[in-house]
């Protein structure tokens, strides 16, 4: 399996930010560990939002010839991967929620 260079160096961009952000964290106590899946869960969205954003705004911007292509490409790569990502993510949570309802009770 060959990876392209653009899907690489937009998963070396997203491990960077993530771990940018684990270290810019402060460490979870018990107390507040709760809510930590949830915050996760609620950046994840979020980023992945601004992820989408992004790319179509770079691609707004170079059709009216104001954008670098590279740019446009990385940004629209981006967008693609995070799109297919949250779209995996959503299959493995319908095929839980499916597992759970077949249990026998």
């Amino acid at each position: 399996m060959t990876a392209l260079p653009a899907a690489a160096a937009a998963a070396y961009q997203s491990i960077s930010r993530m771990g940018a952000a684990a270290t810019s964290a402060p460490a979870a106590t018990p107390a507040s560990g709760a809510g930590s899946f949830t915050d996760f869960l609620t950046g994840a969205i979020k980023d992945g939002l601004q992820t989408m954003k992004t790319g179509e705004q770079l691609a707004t911007q170079q059709v009216a010839g104001n954008a670098n292509i590279v740019d446009v490409v990385n940004a629209v790569n981006s967008a693609e991967i995070t799109l297919d990502t949250v779209v995996a993510v959503r299959d493995k949570v319908v095929q839980a929620y499916q597992s759970i309802m077949n249990m026998p009770i």
